[in-house]
């Protein structure tokens, strides 16, 4: 039986398939750092809610992508967790798939 790994490294050997995958990474990394906060800390969607004033479906259509967070709304995100928002400018590392 194939693994994810197995099939997403299989996947990538397509050029157009990993030329898509690098190009979603920014927003897939933003996605699973707002889920992994949000589940370190033990809260559901409707907590944080209750604790930002952003509407629980809003924070579900953050997680699965389907919208795009404003600054603003991830500073409140992130406030709403006792956190601080970090955003970084790094390097490129060529040829580098993460």
């Amino acid at each position: 039986m194939k693994t994810l790994d197995d099939m997403l490294a299989e996947q990538l050997k397509n050029e157009d398939f990993r030329k898509e995958y690098e190009a979603i990474q920014p927003e897939m990394n933003v996605i699973r750092a707002m889920v992994d906060a949000r589940t370190s800390m033990n809260l559901t969607q409707k907590e944080l809610a209750e604790r930002t004033g952003i509407n629980q479906a809003d924070i579900s259509k953050l997680e699965n992508g389907t919208r795009n967070p404003s600054i603003n709304l991830l500073k409140r995100l992130a406030e709403g967790m006792d956190m601080d928002l970090r955003i970084e400018f790094v390097p490129k590392k060529k040829n580098q798939i993460p």
